[in-house]
């Protein structure tokens, strides 16, 4: 044991100094910046004018959505208090929390504990586990028997267990719904820890019977690499966001990770599909289709591992990329939908610039060649200088407003160098949507895709 913490901390150490070292590079190519905006004088360059005003055309997309963001979002404590006020029904339903496993012995017993110690009367636990090829059937088999000894003196919830043979996420949360005897089903992956009061806040966001899916604010628990760093940073930007989405009941990427649906809703939808890889967006966005209400619940928090690596990373991203899109083709009657039932500004909002921004990301690199040789050549750094001050105070806010500020309080070291942090995201974008073009057209599938995981501790709930 002595020889295994050792380790621990000399890969611990490590891992913060190449976190030192990739920052420092990072504010000293942001001083530059900054250095450069003070020193150099800016220089007319006509030839290049037309080219700019096109350049800045193609991305007044982008800049409206992020207008209607900033402008909405703040808005979103209000609307949801006024909702909780006006509930229809102040019972508080039962929940399933259903926990899929494919080999998942590295962190399944940690999200069991901490699932059992929600602070919520009246829920079960279901563990299905889809054909472990590792030793995820003894970790849990051993911990339900001694839980059932527990539970009767602790009054923890039961917990329903499933084995099957392997067939895929989406079979394995179906074979689990038909024995779920909750009225709200959630659903939580097993390399993830949820926070205590995470259930009773999902629930209370199912206000009336048209909101049929709610989704929970998911935070990067790993944070010692940059990689990690950069998951975090990106998780707590990228939510944000669902706050405008939920003013309009229209929350369209609901994660698995951390999701509650109505059941009622699910069975009238058909239940989960077993055809597509990203089973859990692409119920969201036919529950959407259906004519339903989803919302996001920024202080129902689970915590998840990200991956440690770029392989796994960029691995992650394809599965979520191609899914998507799969997605987006399967539901292509929501785009620009004048149907009553559709949600106006899902369709003629939010999907279309979701596609418009994929096109956009496969001219960044031409767009970013252009943009930084004119900053150059020209001594414009000003714009550079705005975006740079804008993305900071941006996350900044984000971190104070975040349910877990003092979770992310580390992120405020990052904010001045987000910018940098954001190419990377890109980077990783870029090939997941060029990969998934390429699977579109060579009609290739996609199995379900992991990456080595080492666990994450429980020490973010305290």
């Amino acid at each position: 044991m002595k020889r295994d913490w050792k380790v621990y901390l000399q890969q611990k150490g490590a891992s913060h100094l190449q976190s030192a070292l990739v920052l420092l590079v990072l504010y000293t190519l942001t001083g530059a910046v900054f250095y450069a905006a003070l020193n150099y004088a800016y220089r007319e360059f006509e030839a290049l004018g037309n080219l700019r005003l096109f350049i800045f055309c193609l991305l007044i997309p982008l800049f409206l959505k992020m207008a209607v963001q900033l402008l909405v979002a703040p808005w979103y404590g209000i609307v949801d208090r006024l909702r909780y006020q006006r509930r229809t029904s102040k019972i508080l339903p039962r929940v399933s929390v259903i926990i899929p496993a494919w080999n998942e012995e590295v962190g399944i017993i940690k999200t069991i504990e901490s699932v059992i110690a929600a602070k919520y009367a009246n829920f079960e636990v279901v563990v299905v586990n889809d054909g472990s090829t590792d030793s995820t059937h003894q970790l849990v088999t051993r911990f339900i028997a001694n839980h059932k000894v527990c539970a009767k003196t602790k009054g923890h919830p039961p917990i329903q267990y499933l084995k099957l043979k392997n067939g895929g996420k989406a079979r394995a949360m179906n074979q689990a719904l038909q024995v779920a005897n909750g009225e709200i089903i959630m659903t939580i992956d097993a390399d993830s820890v949820m926070d205590a009061y995470a259930i009773r806040r999902m629930v209370d966001r199912f206000t009336d019977d048209s909101v049929a899916a709610v989704a929970g604010n998911v935070i990067v628990g790993n944070r010692n690499k940059p990689l990690e760093l950069m998951q975090q940073l990106e998780y707590l930007y990228g939510f944000f966001f669902k706050r405008t989405d939920d003013v309009f009941k229209s929350v369209y990427i609901i994660g698995g990770a951390a999701a509650a649906y109505r059941k009622t809703a699910i069975e009238a939808v058909g239940g989960f599909d077993e055809s597509i890889i990203t089973e859990d967006i692409e119920l969201s966005v036919r529950l959407l289709n259906h004519g339903y209400a989803t919302r996001y619940a920024a202080d129902a928090v689970v915590y998840t591992e990200g991956p440690a690596d770029f392989k796994g990373l960029c691995r992650q991203r394809l599965r979520w990329k191609f899914g998507r899109i799969l997605t987006f083709f399967k539901h292509s009657e929501l785009f620009y939908s004048v149907q009553s039932h559709h949600n106006r500004y899902l369709s003629f909002f939010v999907l279309p610039l979701a596609v418009y921004s994929e096109f956009l990301l496969l001219l960044e690199g031409p767009l970013l060649a252009f943009f930084y040789g004119y900053t150059i050549y020209a001594f414009d750094f000003l714009p550079l200088v705005f975006v740079v001050l804008f993305l900071t105070s941006l996350v900044t806010i984000q971190v104070m407003l975040d349910s877990k500020a003092k979770f992310h309080l580390n992120l405020l070291a990052l904010a001045p160098v987000s910018w940098l942090m954001f190419y990377l995201v890109d980077v990783v974008e870029f090939q997941a949507l060029c990969r998934s073009i390429k699977r579109l057209v060579t009609r290739q599938e996609l199995r379900w895709q992991k990456w080595q995981r080492a666990g994450i501790s429980t020490s973010p709930l305290q």
